[in-house]
């Protein structure tokens, strides 16, 4: 049977992982695609960077985007969020500050989750190339939804 989960299962399920898939608008056309992601629970906003392209000039030109998470064990036994909100791109010191965030937060998830030391970013998400400046932007939470079937 497939229930509802409360906000609170919700938002272990975000603290708990760190890869989503990342859902835009461009072009009058859906896009979803993977994304490294650190929940700020105490702040309620996702925090998420890039390199330039496609999704953050999609995002630039219309702010409303999706995030889901996913747990799955099987097709009976499984567990799913749902994030809406605004994109947000910072920039300066405002910028390192939250990719700081980022950091030791995915860090901290993938020791207890799977029991390895990430040295440095690049460990764990998407490598920016030298010399790029990572577009760093968050994705204040604006309603959550969640879902699970346990059989």
């Amino acid at each position: 049977m497939i229930t509802n989960i409360e906000t609170k299962e919700c938002h272990f399920i975000l603290e708990n992982n760190y890869i989503g898939h990342l859902g835009y608008i461009f072009q009058n056309k859906p896009f979803v695609v993977p994304i490294t992601y650190y929940f700020d629970k105490k702040n309620n906003h996702i925090i998420c960077y890039s390199g330039e392209g496609h999704k953050i000039q999609a995002m630039r030109k219309n702010n409303t985007v999706s995030i889901q998470i996913a747990e799955i064990a099987s097709v009976n036994n499984w567990k799913s969020v749902l994030i809406h909100g605004h994109f947000e791109l910072y920039f300066g010191s405002e910028a390192k500050a939250y990719l700081h965030d980022f950091s030791l937060g995915v860090k901290d998830v993938i020791i207890e989750k799977e029991h390895i030391k990430p040295n440095q970013i690049s460990d764990f998400s998407s490598k920016i190339y030298k010399g790029e400046t990572p577009f760093v932007f968050l994705i204040k939470i604006t309603d959550i939804t969640g879902k699970k079937r346990m059989h």
